[in-house]
């Protein structure tokens, strides 16, 4: 259990939160969300104990352990995957070294012999025997194999380290686990595998996730940091985020009522005010205008952009024709033998190993020639492109985010390209920002009002969700969900996937596996078959 009492953090002068007070009990996830810079990591990271609060207090039962996911991937190096896990629960891993130690001593006294007795009656109270069976079921689970037991850190790929960490979080039963962006890196069936852990799980989990399907999942509480505050719904990501679209719409609703009753006061405390005859009635409804308030908007530091795509004609019956096309790099076959047609309406979504994903989007934009095969767009077809890397549109540049709007741009004036940015959020000064100079997202967002600005009926995506904040990938999703063209997009983020794709193409060394029908139901079907 988590006591969350009178909180306040402030950060360069800025309050981050205040007076905030929460509990958060055992079997229960709760997510934690909020706009990039709201202070989600920092909320955690007082938790744990790393930050301590301006004011206020975090109380947490002596007994109880806490467990949390290590960002630093380097931080293990010089161990074997096997210790960097156990060292998930630090007591138990002390215990093992030092029992080791004593075992190793040449001259082992007495004295020796009764502190390895303590040591072993802890260890076994501990399930220590159990540790290396635990650690290897973790690792499987996360889909890697148990001979990376006794690799050393060093030598493990990017990707195999960020599973081991995880696995570390999750390691000896913690009582609270507290996990930042634990899905970032992991494939479907790893992230499945953790839905199902944390799902189960008897003790209390926060999370921190951009993943709205996992949020949606695992999450039986929403944690909110919005605005300086920090409440608690219950439920999870998608019943609060159609809660709070709710509240917002009943909001608005009831300000407008309130507006107009304002005016309608106003209008006759300005006719009559004057007229003897009335001036009681004035006197009277001016006193209710004083009791009249228009309610604001809970202000919020979310935003959410406006993305969406219109078509500046329809495309003709031929869309896009492709057969047989295989391609290599470095002498790695990429993909081989990749045929099929777009129809009118398809929104394909393709899976597979990323360089080859990302390597048939370059091929299909001409940005590289395939080994063998060929390919064909219909002669209506127009295409925007957002590509995996976006680095060539704006490395060595020093233009203005609104001068490089203005290149891809039929309308050129200031007011109509300042009225664009400003539903992509970029308003005011920041317009004059340097794109060289632009964060992850931000350089995102430009890509997306550079596409929408083509009116293009063809529209192809390589990763468009990657660094961007919850509300962006909604924003994104809605916007491909609406559009009425054609398009073919790879996507880690599973809520989009399965919103917007109507066919699956996975890419696999000898060809393509296609399937119409949504994400679910193309898993559904693959584990049917035995596939999975």
């Amino acid at each position: 259990m988590i006591n969350v009492n009178n909180l306040t953090f402030n950060f360069g002068g800025q309050i981050l939160f205040k007076d905030v007070n929460l509990k958060f009990t055992p079997g229960n996830c709760y997510g934690v969300i909020g706009a990039n810079g709201a202070g989600k990591s920092t909320f955690l990271r007082i938790l744990c104990g790393e930050l301590e609060p301006t004011k206020g207090e975090v109380f947490i039962p002596d007994e109880i352990r806490m467990s949390v996911l290590k960002q630093d991937h380097f931080a293990y190096d010089a161990y074997t995957v096997l210790d960097t896990v156990i060292q998930g629960n630090e007591k138990l891993y002390n215990i093992m070294k030092e029992k080791d130690a004593l075992y190793a001593k040449e001259d082992f006294s007495d004295e020796d012999g009764i502190r390895a007795s303590e040591l072993e009656g802890e260890f076994a109270e501990m399930n220590g025997w159990e540790a290396e069976s635990d650690a290897s079921k973790l690792i499987q689970g996360l889909g890697l194999s148990e001979d990376i037991l006794y690799e050393t850190m060093s030598n493990l790929k990017e990707s195999e380290k960020v599973k081991v960490l995880l696995a570390q979080a999750l390691f000896g039963n913690p009582d609270i686990i507290l996990l930042d962006e634990p899905t970032n890196g992991l494939d479907i069936d790893a992230i499945t595998w953790l839905e199902d852990f944390l799902s189960d799980y008897f003790g209390t989990v926060l999370v921190v996730s951009h993943d709205r399907h996992f949020l949606n999942d695992v999450c039986t509480n929403i944690v909110d940091i919005d605005f300086t505050g920090i409440k608690m719904y219950v439920g999870n990501y998608e019943f609060w985020y159609e809660s709070s679209q709710l509240i917002q719409r009943m909001i608005k609703q009831q300000n407008k009522k309130n507006e107009e009753k304002i005016k309608e006061l106003q209008s006759f405390i300005s006719r009559f005010s004057a007229n003897k005859s009335k001036s009681r009635q004035a006197t009277s409804r001016r006193k209710l205008l004083d009791k009249l308030t228009v309610e604001e908007l809970p202000a919020s530091s979310r935003r959410y952009p406006f993305i969406g795509f219109d078509m500046e004609r329809e495309a003709g019956k031929d869309i896009l024709t492709v057969k047989d096309l295989s391609k290599t790099a470095d002498g790695v076959s990429l993909f081989k033998n990749v045929s099929f047609t777009v129809a009118k309406g398809d929104k394909i979504a393709l899976l597979g190993n990323e360089m080859a994903v990302t390597a048939l989007f370059k091929v299909l934009m001409e940005e590289t020639e395939a080994d063998s095969g060929s390919f064909k767009w219909g002669v209506s077809i127009s295409k925007s492109y957002f590509p995996h890397d976006n680095t060539p549109y704006f490395e060595d540049c020093h233009d203005s985010i609104l001068d490089w709007m203005r290149r891809y741009s039929k309308d050129q004036t200031e007011t109509y390209l300042r009225g664009f940015l400003g539903r992509m959020l970029f308003s005011g000064d920041s317009i004059f920002k340097e794109v060289n100079v632009l964060s992850g997202g931000e350089k995102a967002r430009c890509m997306f009002s550079r596409m929408m600005l083509f009116g293009s009926n063809f529209l192809l995506l390589d990763q468009p969700t990657n660094h961007l904040d919850l509300e962006s990938i909604t924003a994104v999703n809605n916007g491909l969900s609406d559009f009425k063209g054609n398009i073919i997009f790879a996507s880690h983020d599973y809520e989009t996937v399965n919103t917007v794709a109507n066919r699956i193409i996975e890419i696999k060394e000898d060809g393509i596996f296609d399937y119409s029908g949504t994400y679910e139901q193309f898993i559904e079907y693959k584990k049917e078959k035995g596939l999975l």
